[in-house]
């Protein structure tokens, strides 16, 4: 389709499915849900939804109030895009965002426990020991009077 992109009518979709699962769905079933990406291809006849899903128990049953409301978002999209094409939607688990967080959690406990360790072996720097450009503890970044 000359003109429309895949890239495109990518972030459209994500645009418009994100604004009607936040603010228009009322499926009990579909809350902390973020669409965090979407694939359209080339054709712009399917699109993958990757949502990531804040409640992972309830996982399943989320992507099932999802995909009964897939209709509506598609009509939605039909108002949305005005392309001839509307994408089918699927739906897809991310779950980059819980592994980042994951990540973060893991790097957090092994810089409290290095301070913890360096406390212990009194191995912390002093003041005068800091390098060149970094404050100390109750310094301030004003110069004397």
């Amino acid at each position: 389709m000359p003109g429309w992109k895949p890239e495109r009518v990518a972030e459209l979709v994500r645009e418009i499915v994100a604004s009607a699962i936040l603010l228009e769905l009322r499926d009990p079933r579909i809350r902390g849900v973020t669409v965090t990406r979407v694939e359209v291809s080339s054709d712009l006849r399917h699109a993958k939804v990757y949502v990531s899903i804040m409640d992972e128990a309830n996982e399943s049953e989320v992507l099932a109030g999802l995909n009964s409301a897939r209709s509506y978002l598609r009509a939605k999209l039909a108002r949305g895009l005005r392309t001839k094409q509307i994408p089918q939607l699927r739906f897809i688990v991310d779950h980059g965002v819980k592994h980042s967080i994951q990540v973060s959690m893991i790097l957090d406990q092994l810089a409290r426990e290095r301070e913890q360790n360096a406390l212990r072996d009194g191995s912390l720097p002093s003041e005068s020991e800091q390098p060149v450009g970094e404050a100390g503890p109750g310094s301030s970044d004003s110069e004397p009077e």
